[in-house]
């Protein structure tokens, strides 16, 4: 009968013992690291919808509010700047926003304003080209970019335009039209921008 070895129980207990040990040490360390994966508070509120008072919104004018991090200008059209939509559709690139369904234009305001409601703009202020922000020019006159300009946003960076309806100018560098968030109307006065699902 082969003798005991004395050491060999010593051996097996501190190779469990250790085992035991990585084990919890290894879930100390995991439960931090897994928890640092997960949205914090503050980015799920960067994300988050937000809402849009425009009943101080005079005809002609344009507001900003901040969504995910990114400018969404609400611009009030009057009736010249709606007419002019449709005097420029022969030199914008995609006049019916057909182009990556979806993505740019939500299936409600693909039409020829883009938007729910003829009267209101809603877009990204971010030029689809480099991600520059143009800036309004709501008058129609002419400019040093276009002496038949009839209003709308230009990128000063690389020269791209923008009619009112937010529709890129043919042979311009920036690709597409500018970005039309999700949002849907809470009331008259009342817009969210970043969610677009229908009540039950």
């Amino acid at each position: 009968m082969a003798e005991k070895d004395p050491d060999q129980g010593k051996r097996r207990f501190l190779v469990a013992a250790t085992s035991v040990a990585g084990g919890v040490a290894t879930g100390a360390v995991g439960v931090p690291f897994v928890a640092s994966m997960l949205p914090s508070e503050r980015a799920k509120a960067a994300g988050a919808p937000v809402e849009a008072d425009i009943s101080a919104l005079a005809p002609g004018e344009m507001m900003r509010v901040e969504w995910r991090g990114k400018p969404v200008w609400i611009v009030r059209r009057t009736r010249d700047m709606l007419e002019s939509v449709k005097t420029v559709v022969d030199k914008v690139a995609d006049p019916r926003s057909e182009r990556k369904p979806g993505e740019l234009t939500p299936p409600y305001a693909r039409n020829e304003y883009r938007s729910i409601k003829p009267e209101y703009l809603i877009v990204v202020g971010i030029c689809t080209h480099l991600g520059c922000s143009p800036v309004d020019k709501f008058r129609s006159q002419p400019e040093s970019f276009d002496p038949d300009w009839k209003g709308g946003f230009y990128c000063p960076c690389h020269g791209s335009l923008f009619d009112l309806a937010g529709r890129v100018y043919k042979n311009k560098p920036a690709p597409d039209n500018l970005v039309v968030p999700p949002h849907k109307y809470l009331s008259d006065t009342r817009i969210v921008i970043g969610d677009d699902t229908k009540g039950a």
